[in-house]
């Protein structure tokens, strides 16, 4: 939001309505306008559709509450600001604010891992678990911090050990690490989950190519070490 009066507009909206507003200058572009479309000391119109919404004031209000008043709640409302939280994460994510979606991401992780939940219920919460942890390790992937986006990787498939995602994030991060065996074992997983998937096949190609070119360089270093040198000795003899 960049002008005053679509702050104040959208304030008085409601999700799903379409609305019209007269913006004076000063609740506009100013004097200055907006060249070359708008001049300065412009009145505007603007139409504005008002599709969705994230309250942060209730998800707000709940984090700030110790663990034993968040108990006193049911575990709807639990899950509910978790899922909050974790979409805006996904907005933070999709303006590349990978740090701060990291920040969300954990915030609503935190809140489930303090919840007990009835065992008939705990299916829910691993549920909601594993979709932030496929988040965080995208994330950390994002922030170039490999070990991490493993970790979260991990954590997901030990709630579901087939989840093509998570192997996939696993593969990926491994794959930065250069531990090229374990990202092989991780995508190759993840392909027999989903064959068809063009990410994951994409992957183990780079994977075969950044392999072979490991592999060379590995030769070229042991031809180095053990080449013949000037006076017919070989680097490494007694």
């Amino acid at each position: 939001i960049t002008l005053w009066g679509m702050e104040l507009g959208l304030l008085s909206m409601r999700r799903g309505e379409l609305a019209r507003f007269l913006f004076k200058p000063n609740y506009a572009y100013g004097t200055l306008g907006c060249p070359p479309l708008i001049p300065p000391n412009a009145t505007v119109l603007f139409e504005i559709e008002l599709l969705d919404f994230l309250d942060s004031a209730e998800s707000d209000k709940f984090c700030a509450l110790s663990a034993e008043q968040q108990d006193q709640f049911p575990l709807q409302k639990v899950l509910k600001v978790a899922a909050t939280e974790r979409e805006f994460g996904n907005y933070l994510f999709r303006q590349n604010r990978f740090y701060n979606a990291k920040v969300r991401y954990k915030r609503a992780l935190l809140l489930l891992h303090r919840r007990a939940a009835p065992l008939e219920e705990q299916h829910l919460v691993e549920a909601a678990k594993l979709l932030i942890l496929l988040n965080l390790s995208f994330t950390y992937l994002k922030l170039d911090r490999p070990t991490m986006a493993l970790r979260y990787g991990e954590q997901a498939l030990i709630i579901d050990q087939k989840n093509a995602k998570a192997l996939f994030r696993c593969g990926q991060a491994c794959l930065l690490m250069t531990e090229y065996q374990k990202a092989r074992d991780f995508l190759v997983r993840a392909q027999k989950e989903e064959p068809f998937n063009h990410d994951i096949n994409n992957e183990l190609k780079k994977l075969a190519s950044y392999y072979r070119d490991y592999v060379d360089k590995e030769k070229e270093m042991c031809h180095r070490m053990f080449a013949p040198c000037g006076n017919g000795s070989t680097v490494g003899e007694n």
